[in-house]
């Protein structure tokens, strides 16, 4: 089932949007990647409308109707009647030419076939058979009740739904013909594919604008009047009953759309609160001018109602009376296969995204599940991951950062762009004398440090590295970062104390001044201490010399 709607990877951002809209939340992620659960999703369409990334898309099947037009094939297309909310301004007629441009033999409207199945609703309940009787025409409704709500199976009428009943028309008259539906709605391609040999192709509205822009066919604007074309109202909220007597007193005559509405309807079905009554149900909200491909592209329930209004006629089509027993429809329970936890299992995955007390359970539904239990569910069942908790993350994150906060060596301070102290550790508080973070937050960082280098940073954007300051009124010496954080306008501080290192590097100076000195005064006494003896030296030498002298003299003498 899942063929039909895609995900492009690349593109899912890990937003959890598509599990938040999913009203079966049918969605599994994975790597950070959204995967749809085709077991159980319903193909409301619902994802593919709220992706802000366009990460999902719905499989084309241009191809597979360009083959059936070049193998000789007669195709005939049936248009939903929703068609003149999507192409403002352009009638059937306009259609029916652009598509014999592309290959068609032919187009008609999908109201024909309303009509033969709004003819059927009416005479099941002229029997009178069934207390409640939920309309057949939208596969969506049909896929919830199949597996979400199999109890009201018997209430859900077994009939075929439009596109079925005018494909098997059109097949009547041409037994030859292929026969391809064109509409607003995801969910008719899968159930084309599971009643086969009825519709042989589907296409959106948004694959025949994309294929007729590529053959550059433009639809030319007109509107053609008919009378007998009352079903064409059929695509509008409450537009099956408008279209029918609803004259049965034995029956209240209910109009339900948008899936949340239609669980809620079911829920009162199988409570045993609703009796005697007829509901037209549709999955999307307005019906099907809300389609997906609609919703995506051309969302205004009111101005598409107002259209189909316009353009509906007064009367029915003058449509052939099938056999009764070719308009049923078999539609039998989808069980799940996905496994149950037990309450145990469910606590014990609950304590792992910190949900220990009942009191933890926020059930804030930013992970996309409705409450912490069915999230844990979830999570046992492989659908989701703790981490898709945000106040899990958050207090997670917050833990991390005020463990490391509050036991750095280092002193951190945070302030915004008014220089105003947001955030301040342990460590800070203890260097500035201060007992509480209380006492300064929120106040100017004037108050306990000089702002210039902050002021610096913030009017430059250069940061500070490893900058060595004094604070003289702490007495202490600082190794100081200071960062600007431009995304978050804020101002981070670092501080590293390195009084001790400034302490033991004045006494490494102290002690070289000093050692200093007094190889000074060692090399002046030295000094002095040669002088003398070179004095006394002299002197010796001196006397000496006279000494010889005299007697080299008296020698002579002799």
């Amino acid at each position: 089932m899942s063929d039909f709607l895609k995900l492009k990877k690349s593109n899912c951002k890990n937003c959890y949007k598509c599990i938040r809209h999913c009203p079966v939340k049918s969605i599994r992620f994975s790597g950070g990647q959204a995967n749809i659960i085709g077991d159980d999703c319903i193909l409301c369409g619902q994802c593919f409308v709220v992706c802000p990334q366009n990460a999902k898309e719905i499989v084309s099947s241009i191809e597979t109707v360009k083959v059936m037009l070049d193998s000789g094939s007669k195709v005939i297309a049936s248009i939903a009647p929703s068609f003149i909310a999507n192409y403002d301004g352009i009638g059937i007629e306009s259609i029916r030419q652009a598509l014999r441009k592309l290959g068609f033999a032919d187009a008609e409207e999908t109201a024909i076939g309303a009509t033969i199945v709004k003819n059927e609703y009416e005479r099941i309940l002229a029997q009178g058979s069934h207390d409640v009787l939920i309309s057949s025409c939208c596969h969506s409704v049909n896929l919830l009740i199949q597996k979400y709500y199999p109890q009201a199976l018997p209430y859900l009428a077994d009939v075929v739904s439009p596109m079925l009943a005018h494909c098997m028309d059109i097949k009547r008259r041409h037994p030859d013909c292929k026969t391809v539906f064109i509409g607003p709605c995801l969910s008719k391609k899968d159930e084309a594919d599971v009643y086969g040999g009825v519709t042989d192709a589907v296409l959106t509205f948004e694959e025949l604008s994309e294929w007729l822009e590529a053959a550059s066919i433009e639809l030319t604007p007109g509107r053609d009047a008919e009378e007998n074309s009352r079903t064409r109202f059929f695509p509008t909220t409450g537009g099956i009953l408008k279209t029918m007597a609803c004259d049965d007193p034995n029956y209240t005559y209910i109009a339900v759309d948008g899936v949340e509405n239609c669980i809620a309807a079911l829920e009162d079905l199988e409570g045993g609160g609703l009796r005697g009554c007829f509901i037209e149900m549709s999955a999307c909200a307005g019906s099907c001018v809300g389609g997906p491909v609609m919703e995506k592209y051309h969302r205004s329930p009111i101005r598409g109602y107002m259209q189909v209004s316009a353009y509906a006629g007064t009367q029915d089509f003058m449509v052939e009376t099938p056999p009764v027993d070719t308009l049923k429809k078999c539609m039998e329970p989808i069980k799940s296969t996905l496994p149950v936890p037990s309450e145990d299992e469910i606590a014990e995955i609950l304590k792992q995204m910190g949900k220990i007390k009942t009191e933890d359970e926020l059930n804030c539904g930013s992970c996309g599940y409705n409450s912490c239990r069915e999230k844990a569910i979830a999570v046992y069942q492989g659908k989701a991951d703790i981490s898709m908790c945000m106040p899990f993350l958050m207090g997670k994150a917050e833990n991390i950062s005020e463990n490391i906060l509050n036991n750095t060596p280092n002193a951190v301070i945070v302030l915004n762009e008014a220089l105003e102290v947001q955030q301040i550790n342990k460590t800070a508080l203890q260097m500035m004398n201060l007992r509480y973070p209380s006492d300064v937050l929120g106040e100017q960082v004037v108050r306990i440090l000089d702002p210039s280098d902050f002021m610096t940073v913030r009017q430059t954007g250069q940061n500070i590295k490893t900058k060595r300051v004094y604070l003289a009124e702490y007495r202490k010496y600082v190794e100081e970062t200071i960062t600007y954080d431009r995304n978050y306008k804020n101002l981070i501080c670092i501080m590293r104390d390195v009084t001790h290192e400034e302490d033991e590097r004045a006494k490494k100076e102290e002690m070289s001044r000093q050692t200093i000195e007094t190889a000074d005064k060692v090399v002046e006494k030295q000094l002095r201490v040669v002088q003398e003896i070179a004095s006394l030296l002299g002197e010796t030498a001196a006397e000496t010399k006279i000494a010889l002298t005299k007697l080299k003299e008296s020698i002579r003498d002799e």
